[in-house]
């Protein structure tokens, strides 16, 4: 039996580069490979979502009303744009890095024969008395505590922390201020608008969809590994005692790593298939595409969405990581670039000489579809996912250290990319998109296993490149971050260059590999495949194999046909050409978010059950209830 192969019919989401979809965000990671009017209208979509220009009659305007071209944007404010995106500088939006606020623990002592007193409120007091305090009362509100020994005293008190840079979303860009966000966590905020730009990007209204597919024939993977650790999550949840506060109705529900996927299933799509929220540290996105791709080829699904949304630049996770020695810290980096004016933009420098790794905050989101669902919808098909693989490490002396499940998940899609495109397409017309975390330890073990597998199969020189370099390392978002820049080098024919680097470590191993420090250009015919590489604390390794669009249709017309693949690109052209609205409007900051809170409710009392299916209300199709014949030979 043929499985089902996974496209990728829609992407989208939101980093340190921007707005994912139609490739702007890998766009502004290849700012300088690109021709003008690409340039330019990224810059524009940019300035739109930073508030830098204003959108009236669809007319870009500045502050003064006055009309601008993109020429103008370009010339005005691109110096702004470039320097507020990317890895940059901890802005004051998320905390300041200089002055981080915390709690001074203060010891207090009576001098010789003078005690120490204050005068409070009753209702202030703390229950029970602490032994050495006396209690006098001055009048029904007020009393007097008198301290007869040393007393341990809390006052606010600030920082710097070693830490100051993190790869942020745009500046001025706030999720929540687009739809009604209810007191959402940033993480779940990122999802809302982050699948919907991955939903509309596609072309073709979900409802339209869900008339082609049963209920349950939906299935949506997403998480995140930090949970929601601001004040609307966790991070309010446990602080609010040590800060004399009161726990809120919300903020445990909101801080669950599920809320992601849960989320998109209950206010965006409405959903009542298959949900489930995967995480395996830093090789998140890459678990929950596992899981995708495993319910598309199975037949379970026919249109999953996948994605990661993660929200860690506050003040625990950075205290958190760099107290494990993981993070780039301001130091470091003046150790590294050798001089006291440290370029914080250059924070990220996978492969090169590194001190650690930079938080990023990122949410990415990937629409797949069967190939017949596709072709029957007419959907753009922007590349194809066989199969992830996934391999834990074994024994480990550190949890945090490198171990063997990576030699087994890259050897193993390298072998199944050979068996499904042959040698040469590997040799000649593949690329690594590295985990490149920007660790000491990571550019030494990754290049080793890259550069044995590649021996192993003979391939000689293979491009390697490193997203982190650029929007930094977002957790479980950062594989979804690399499969989003994949996409890109398959639509432009450009491989990044790990621009944060002035030269390959001594140490990295390169004998098979080719490293650059500026974008690698090539046809996009000449692009067959990537692999993209993640690991994780833990043990948690996975490596994906992906498809250029070219090698999916190639794929598509060999298994349906000819007439039948024709057919399907005459469909198509509808389909692009309401993705091309929807991107043009969003250039012009009109995201169109969906949130559909407390609407279309579905009735219990209305659902139609019988022996052979379940008719829901809302839903177009049944759920027929599947012949299960897996285990008949094990029964009389």
């Amino acid at each position: 039996m043929t499985s089902r192969l996974p496209v990728i019919v829609g992407f989208g989401g939101y980093n340190a580069a921007g707005r994912s979809s139609f490739h702007h965000g890998f766009r502004r990671t290849v700012l300088e490979s690109m021709d003008t009017p690409a340039r330019q209208q990224t810059l524009a979509g940019l300035a739109v979502m930073m508030k830098l220009v204003k959108v009236v009659n669809q007319d870009y305007q500045d502050d003064q009303g006055n009309l601008l071209s993109l020429a103008e944007i370009d010339s005005r404010f691109a110096e702004q744009i470039i320097a507020s995106t990317l890895v940059r500088r901890i802005e004051k939006q998320h905390l300041d890095p200089d002055a981080a606020h915390w709690q001074k623990t203060i010891d207090i002592s009576a001098t010789a024969g003078q005690p120490l007193s204050f005068i409070t409120l009753r209702k202030h007091l703390p229950n029970p008395l602490p032994s050495d305090w006396a209690v006098d009362e001055l009048n029904a509100t007020e009393v007097l505590v008198t301290l007869h020994d040393n007393c341990e005293f809390k006052v606010d008190s600030y920082r710097a922390l070693p830490v100051k840079s993190a790869g942020q979303l745009p500046t001025g860009f706030e999720p929540s201020e687009l739809y009604n966000a209810r007191f959402h966590p940033r993480g779940l905020a990122m999802t809302i608008v982050g699948v919907t730009d991955a939903l509309r990007a596609t072309g073709i209204d979900w409802q339209t969809i869900m008339q082609h597919v049963a209920p349950d024939e939906v299935a949506v993977f997403s998480s995140c590994i930090m949970s929601q650790l601001d004040e609307n999550g966790f991070g309010g949840l446990m602080q609010s005692r040590l800060k004399g506060g009161r726990v809120t109705a919300k903020q445990l529900a909101l801080g669950l790593n599920t809320m992601s996927a849960d989320f998109i299933n209950a206010y965006v799509l409405g959903s009542v298939g298959t949900t489930g929220s995967i995480t395996g540290a830093c090789a998140s996105f890459l678990y929950n595409l596992q899981k995708g791709i495993e319910q598309i080829s199975s037949g379970k699904a026919r249109v999953v969405i996948v994605g990661s949304s993660e929200a860690p630049i506050n003040q625990e996770c950075i205290e958190g990581y760099g107290a494990m020695g993981a993070l780039a810290t301001e130091e470091g980096l003046r150790q590294i670039q050798g001089s006291d004016d440290v370029d914080f933009r250059r924070a990220s420098r996978p492969f090169g000489d590194n001190c650690g790794f930079t938080l990023a905050e990122a949410c990415q989101f990937v629409v797949l579809m069967d190939d017949e669902l596709a072709l029957q919808l007419g959907a753009d098909i922007h590349g194809a996912v066989p199969d992830v693989f996934i391999n834990a490490d074994g024994f480990k002396k550190s949890i945090s250290a490198p171990g063997p499940g990576n030699y087994l998940t890259v050897a193993k899609a390298v072998a199944s990319a050979v068996q499904l495109l042959g040698i040469e397409a590997v040799r000649e017309r593949s690329f690594v998109h590295a985990h490149g975390s920007s660790t000491p330890a990571n550019r030494v073990t990754e290049s080793v296993i890259l550069d044995q597998i590649a021996n192993t199969f003979a391939i000689e020189q293979w491009p390697v490149t490193a997203v982190k370099a650029f929007v930094g390392h977002s957790l479980a978002a950062a594989s979804g971050d690399q499969v989003i820049s994949a996409l890109g080098s398959f639509k432009y024919g450009i491989i990044p260059g790990i621009k944060t680097i002035d030269a390959v470590a001594g140490d990295v191993r390169q004998q098979h590999l080719s490293f650059a420090t500026t974008d690698r250009t090539r046809a996009p015919q000449q692009l067959d495949v990537c692999f993209i590489n993640s690991k994780g604390f833990g043990g948690n390794n996975a490596s994906a194999l992906l498809l250029a669009p070219h090698v999916a249709e190639r794929m598509l017309r060999k298994r349906h046909g000819e007439a039948a693949f024709a057919a399907y690109l005459q469909r198509r052209e509808a389909t692009r050409a309401a993705a091309q609205a929807y991107d043009a409007q969003a250039l012009l900051g009109q995201l169109g978010i969906i949130y559909n809170f407390g609407n279309d409710l579905i009735d219990d009392q209305q659902i139609e059950i019988s022996p052979e299916q379940i008719k829901v209300p809302g839903f177009a199709q049944p759920l027929v209830f599947k012949k299960d014949a897996r285990y008949g030979d094990m029964l009389d």
